[in-house]
């Protein structure tokens, strides 16, 4: 009741009340050819008001007026059918039982008309006013920027509708582009589709639009670059709405993630679908930790597990100035108030273990703490080894110790035949998780997921290149044929969480990126995006809108193409399409601890050259079982066994 006060919703209840009354008045009228007798006529006096009250009352009741008419849709009409049904066999049979005028019955035929006048009206009237709000393709003069919609599917319509909608948007869809070409010249909420994609030049040419709106989430990156390219050739800006996951897991309405395009949307790659809420369901109400919680891919995991509402989440940086803004943002942005910040260096055994194994009990733990730039380590290789190796190992017997449920490490692609400190080390890390896992003696479900670059990490190639094509280059590319796989963020990071779910004990997974894509295009992709005009070193004729490209040569230990799985890994299908699960020979467990001990000692001791010799020896001739041990299967499914055959 204290919703029907308000002004605006005062006006509906006057409104149907009104439409009652003439419903009522006109079911008497239509009954009798020449107007209703007498007696009848005071039947209709006696009983209008009774049939007000009860009509609007129940009308209340049903909630009729907690909802703008402005938005009615089509479930609310079926709810109002049901309201109007139900108040007018509840006010005909009171009418009939009260019996006000003596002698005189309510006839059946008055009411069933009664019933249909008053359904006509209520809902004729909620569908006029939205009519008369919206004015769809009834606006003679364009408000704002007058835009084009490629993609006339459910979110095209739904941001057509909001542009129709608020003035604040300050648009006007002047037509619709799309795949379909059965849509060609119907109209969509009075907006008419102009062609096809593959039209969209022509359509352009005619029409002028100041903005193109892509609305399709699930469309490949293909089908993007194409649109943006068209668009360019005539000077024509060009937005879109984020990809599928991103657009799912936005916290903004869908007219405000309208953005410009962005390089990750034109890579060719196709979105990663990942029904987030089921497959992270194992996450909601349990202790989470996240080592490297500041960073890229421990912040996006760190917002991703806050929405399926963990009791906690400890995030564990040695960064005070990430792990503040992460903590700040899940709490003030995203009102999720379970966070804990912790300012701890992984490789601090006694602070992990007093201030967050034994406080509070972590039942999963996702390790992306690590140190990743290629050539600050290949500088810095003690660090490597402290930080990445040692800081595993601690973080792994931790985990073993207190009977952690789940523990998924975060790996690379340049831990495969690594030239490199870095890749060595994560390589190393890697036999670290799956000896742990093979352990019997621990129940801890150790998981390994290795993948590729990540769009717009920290360092990355996009922020460099994007900081070069502001100042106005160079843009500066190692080799012309150099390669790497991509994947935004949020995709990797929700198949991290799926292979958490799935991964049996001591596996290593590694993420399907797609195809490479090479550095060079991807450079002048963002040249373009950026309004100017890429050219290469042997390129002649120049402009002011030019951006050059410079090709510097690779750095030590740089690979040309990067791989995902090596000559002796075998790699086979998991319940999810983008997730492989990798298969090789375990290293010995022994001869690894011995190893880890000296590589500790060497970088204990400062002693650099021996610690990189050491290193790389490792890595080339790791010790291996000649009998693979056989990974434990996920606590869901039953462990599938084979005779063993003793040799004779």
């Amino acid at each position: 009741m204290r919703r029907l006060l308000s002004p605006h919703r005062v006006w509906q209840v006057l409104v149907d009340g009104a439409i009652v009354a003439a419903a009522w008045w006109l079911a008497f009228q239509l009954r009798f050819d020449n107007g209703p007798p007498l007696i009848y006529r005071h039947l209709l006096r006696e009983t209008i008001l009774i049939v007000i009250a009860i009509k609007l009352i129940v009308f209340i009741a049903f909630g009729f007026y907690n909802r703008w008419w402005r938005y009615v849709s089509i479930r609310d009409m079926w709810a109002t059918a049901r309201g109007v049904v139900i108040a007018s066999l509840i006010a005909d049979v009171t009418v009939y039982l009260v019996n006000p005028v003596h002698g005189v019955r309510l006839p059946r035929s008055i009411a069933a008309s009664d019933l249909l006048i008053t359904l006509a009206l209520v809902a004729g009237s909620r569908l006029l006013a939205r009519t008369v709000i919206e004015r769809p393709g009834l606006t003679m003069v364009a408000r704002g920027k007058e835009v084009v919609v490629v993609g006339a599917g459910d979110a095209g319509r739904l941001i057509v509708q909001e542009m129709q909608r608020s003035r604040m948007l300050n648009y006007t869809p002047i037509g619709f582009v799309d795949d379909d070409a059965r849509k060609r010249h119907t109209r969509i909420l009075g907006v008419r589709v102009l062609g096809t994609i593959d039209e969209l030049p022509r359509v352009l040419r005619e029409h002028r639009p100041d903005e193109v709106l892509i609305a399709m989430p699930s469309v490949s990156g293909d089908v993007r670059r194409r649109i943006v390219e068209t668009a360019q050739q005539l000077r024509i800006v060009v937005k879109t709405l984020p990809g599928l996951y991103e657009l799912i897991a936005g916290d903004l309405g869908l007219a405000g993630q309208i953005r410009p395009v962005q390089v990750e949307d034109v890579l060719g790659r196709e979105p990663v679908e990942v029904d987030f809420h089921e497959v992270a369901g194992y996450l909601e109400g349990q202790t989470v930790l996240v080592t490297g919680a500041g960073g890229s891919i421990g912040s996006e995991l760190c917002r991703q597990i806050a929405r399926v509402r963990p009791s906690r989440l400890i995030l564990v940086d040695n960064a005070e100035g990430p792990l503040f803004e992460i903590e700040r943002e899940l709490a003030t942005e995203r009102d999720f108030t379970a966070a804990l910040p912790k300012l701890i260096d992984v490789k601090n055994r006694k602070a992990l273990r007093r201030e967050v194994f034994e406080k509070y009990q972590p039942t999963v733990v996702f390790h992306a703490a690590a140190y990743k730039h290629v050539a600050m380590l290949e500088t810095h290789p003690l660090e490597s080894v402290r930080n990445n190796i040692v800081g595993t190992r601690v973080l792994v017997e931790l985990a073993a110790e207190f009977g952690v449920e789940r523990f998924v490490f975060i790996s690379t692609d340049k831990a495969v035949n690594p030239k490199t400190v870095m890749g060595q080390s994560k390589a190393l890390c890697e036999w670290i998780v799956e000896s742990f896992g093979h352990r019997r003696d621990v129940s801890t479900r150790f998981v390994a997921v290795r993948f590729g670059n990540v769009l717009n990490s920290s360092g990355s190639v996009i922020p460099i290149f994007r900081k070069q094509i502001e100042r106005g280059g160079p843009v500066t590319v190692t080799h012309p044929e150099m390669t790497r796989y991509f994947m935004t963020i949020p995709e990797a990071v929700s198949l991290v969480v799926q292979a958490g779910a799935i991964g049996g004990r001591g596996q290593v997974f590694v993420l399907d990126m797609g195809e490479p894509v090479r550095i060079v295009e991807l450079a002048q992709n963002m040249i373009r995006l950026s309004g100017k005009v890429p050219r290469l070193p042997d390129d002649v004729e120049t402009t002011a809108r030019d951006v050059r490209i410079a090709f510097v040569g690779s750095r030590p230990g740089e690979k040309i193409h990067e791989e995902l799985w090596s000559e002796d890994e075998s790699v086979g299908a998991t319940t999810h399409p983008k997730i492989l699960r990798l298969s090789r020979p375990p290293v010995d467990p022994d001869w690894l601890a011995v190893e880890l001990a000296d590589l500790e000692r060497l970088a204990d001791e400062g002693d650099t050259l021996e610690v990189v010799g050491k290193l790389r020896n490792v890595v080339r001739e790791p010790r291996r079982l000649s009998v693979p041990l056989p990974p434990a299967a996920p606590e869901s499914q039953p462990v599938e066994t084979e005779p063993r055959v003793e040799p004779a």
